[in-house]
């Protein structure tokens, strides 16, 4: 009796909602690097010709991304984040990812790799093209390296030799795994074997959710529907497969395509669709692990 009490009472909790006054301050407003839709084939288009090249999409108050394009043989020597995980999305090519307490692995494209705190790794391209890929880590993460020699050149920073002590080693902790790939993913949700958004990166300071599905499933589309806003963060997404709409307050309908960026700041309404004929897949990335949705009252 007392069981089916505490459930009911669990139940009524994750259901309940009220009616609460937000702040709400200037939407849209983008600062930096920020914009509200990077076009994958503008980035290929501006950096044509090259051998290697990266871009900084995101560098706001809570995560920092950027697309890297690297020729075979590059890639990042052993190092290691002393307090944050990072992750990669793998978009062209093959990459090998070494992560302490792992056997080596390689990614190709679809794969989304991460590394947690204190947990030494590297990866190099291999095979005969370049590979594109998107990296991601927590704003103001600090990076010890292996060897003196690939320090790079840190202005007003001296490289010190230390020992990390009590080092905690491959803390992987709630559903974050190595290597998940969307193919596999994909299948997964098409089977029923999986359901709903799957938060694949989780830490206290940085979360991914792959989110996957068909325009054709969803009710009719209301125009009028401004979706929701975060109040403390701003949020992005990676366009992995079909297409995504997005209604962003003072700045309109966004229709994003694979590889692309959409980025929206604090206090702006948006409300995200699967869009297209087949699936749409975006992986949306925020700084806090369950962030807030706040919608108009119904």
């Amino acid at each position: 009796m007392q069981r089916r009490q505490l459930l009911a009472s669990l139940t009524a909790v994750s259901a309940y909602a009220q009616t609460l006054y937000a702040p709400k301050g200037e939407p849209a407003v983008f600062t930096g690097v920020h914009r509200p839709h990077t076009k994958l084939a503008g980035l290929k288009a501006k950096h044509k010709g090259e051998r290697m090249w990266r871009e900084l999409i995101v560098d706001d108050k809570h995560l920092r991304s950027e697309y890297l394009f690297l020729p075979p043989g590059q890639g990042h020597p052993k190092a290691m984040h002393p307090d944050t995980r990072a992750w990669w999305v793998v978009m062209e090519g093959e990459v090998r990812f070494t992560i302490e307490t792992l056997e080596p692995f390689t990614a190709r494209k679809g794969s989304i790799v991460q590394v947690p705190y204190q947990t030494l790794f590297s990866y190099e391209v291999t095979g005969t093209a370049p590979a594109l890929i998107f990296e991601t880590n927590i704003a103001g993460a600090k990076t010890l390296y292996a060897d003196r020699k690939d320090a790079p050149a840190l202005p007003g920073h001296q490289w010190l030799p230390v020992d990390v002590r009590a080092r905690v080693i491959g803390n992987w902790q709630r559903n974050n795994k190595p290597h998940n790939t969307y193919d596999d993913l994909a299948a997964k949700l098409e089977k029923g074997e999986l359901k709903g958004t799957l938060r694949l990166v989780e830490d206290d300071r940085g979360a991914a959710n792959f989110i996957y599905g068909y325009n054709s499933k969803l009710p009719p589309l209301d125009p009028k529907q401004r979706g929701h806003y975060h109040p403390e963060g701003a949020e992005y997404w990676l366009i992995l497969s079909g297409q995504i709409r997005y209604p962003i307050e003072k700045v309109g309908v966004i229709v994003a395509e694979p590889g692309d960026v959409v980025y929206v700041p604090a206090y702006t309404f948006h409300a995200p669709r699967w869009w297209g004929d087949g699936p749409s897949c975006r992986l949306a990335m925020n700084g806090f692990p369950w962030i807030s949705h706040l919608y108009d009252p119904d």
